[in-house]
């Protein structure tokens, strides 16, 4: 019978466990106990499977996400994960047919792009998929850093930094999360599984959960939570009697400076840490400027995170923000897939929401396929350096500044989380 590509059943989600595992060389075995709350957080008729016989051989999924974009707007987005194939059945086209699929049912829904986080670069670009936001991994030698280390919390008349637990995290957190991510282009939105998960509420036996420790930070004015860090602490020796701990920043947000500020500098003052390492935070994030001595961090990691593809170019375009300039610009977008492709006219003016309209026949300004413009969509790309690379062509001349100054944020795009 070969392989049968299709959308699983109650029946099916152990087995497609199995694979998902297997094909990201994880110990295979799912236990049954979790098989229940894994179920839980799918949505069956978007997670499909390649099987042969009763055997799952390849995996994928989407979930349904709200993605913020340049000027606070938002649009639905396909957001896709969990993509494996068994090494068995490698080079088959499973995974080309499956995200077809499910592409073409997002279009049918009505979403505005498409997200992922790419395990590798080479592999989505033909999918229609560019790299639109980026993170850093920092490292910091605590010492070195040039901060008082005799610091004690900030101004109690501006706020407050105090310990948590994670039940507390579940009450404020998603509100938190809501307000700064409705502020930051490319954060998405968050589910209730994932407080749960983050928090220890719903923990997979598979994996288990290691508790950070988590700080808040309340306005003084408001006695509002602004801000909210998550660390863990190493603490395994003390080689000649000297303090050698490291602290792991698992996530910061802050939806104010001030929150931000007091956070870094309550992880940065802890007693006996001698190294601080983060995770992926934005590509041009403040940290290392709050230092002393901004020497003192050290990239560990920089590199592309979210991929995006535009379905609906109409609707994403006409979501977003730009400049507050007098602009038209014909696009002539190139899709080998047939979902997004055309010519499209945007219409910018100050003070006036943008336009995004068809405009078959009309002489385009500037050519570019679909995962050029998954690039330039947040913000994070220069249209002038994808020209100079060969990846937009400039058919009217100044087109490619005309879309710099448009398309530019004042801070990069950042997405905070894998998901």
């Amino acid at each position: 019978m070969g392989t049968q590509i299709r959308t699983l059943g109650d029946d099916d989600v152990a087995e497609w466990l199995h694979a998902l595992n297997t094909g990201f060389h994880r110990a295979a075995a799912v236990p049954p106990e979790e098989i229940p709350l894994r179920r839980a957080t799918m949505e069956l008729d978007r997670t499909r499977g390649a099987f042969e016989k009763d055997r799952c051989v390849a995996t994928f999924r989407s979930m349904p996400r709200e993605l913020t974009v340049p000027g606070g707007g938002t649009v639905a987005a396909d957001a896709i994960t969990n993509v494996s194939v068994t090494a068995t059945h490698r080079r088959r086209g499973l995974a080309s047919a499956m995200m077809a699929a499910d592409l073409a049912a997002a279009k049918e829904r009505g979403d505005a792009v498409a997200i992922l986080v790419a395990a590798e670069y080479p592999i989505y670009g033909r999918f229609g998929f560019g790299p639109a936001t980026w993170v850093t991994d920092w490292e910091i030698d605590v010492p070195r850093a040039g901060l008082d280390r005799r610091y004690a919390g900030p101004d109690a008349a501006e706020g407050a930094v105090e310990l948590v637990g994670g039940d507390e995290v579940r009450v404020f957190g998603p509100a938190l999360h809501e307000r700064v991510r409705r502020a930051t282009p490319g954060a998405i939105s968050r589910t209730e599984e994932w407080w749960d998960r983050n928090t220890g509420a719903v923990v997979y036996p598979s994996s288990g959960y290691s508790a950070p420790f988590f700080a808040a930070y309340r306005d003084a004015a408001t006695g509002e939570v602004d801000g909210l860090v998550a660390y863990r602490v190493d603490d395994p020796h003390w080689p000649n009697k000297l303090p050698h701990a490291e602290v792991a920043v698992v996530s910061l947000t802050a939806a104010t400076p001030a929150a931000e500020a007091a956070l870094w500098r309550h992880v940065l003052s802890l007693d006996w840490v001698r190294k601080l390492t983060t995770d992926h935070r934005p590509p041009d994030d403040v940290l290392p400027l709050l230092l002393g001595d901004p020497r003192a961090a050290r990239v560990e990691t920089h590199a592309d995170f979210m991929w995006l593809r535009v379905l609906d170019v109409p609707a994403a375009l006409g979501a977003r923000g730009y400049a507050p300039l007098a602009a038209e610009l014909v696009l002539e977008v190139r899709d080998a897939a047939g979902l997004s492709g055309g010519t499209f006219r945007l219409e910018t003016a100050p003070g006036a929401a943008p336009r995004c309209t068809p405009a078959p026949g009309a002489a385009p300004d500037l050519g570019l396929d679909v995962s050029t413009l998954g690039r330039l969509y947040l913000g994070d790309e220069s249209a002038v350096r994808l020209a100079a690379l060969g990846l937009l062509a400039e058919h009217r001349p100044g087109a490619a500044a005309t879309a710099e100054v448009l398309f530019r944020t004042a801070r990069r795009p950042w997405c905070p989380e894998v998901f």
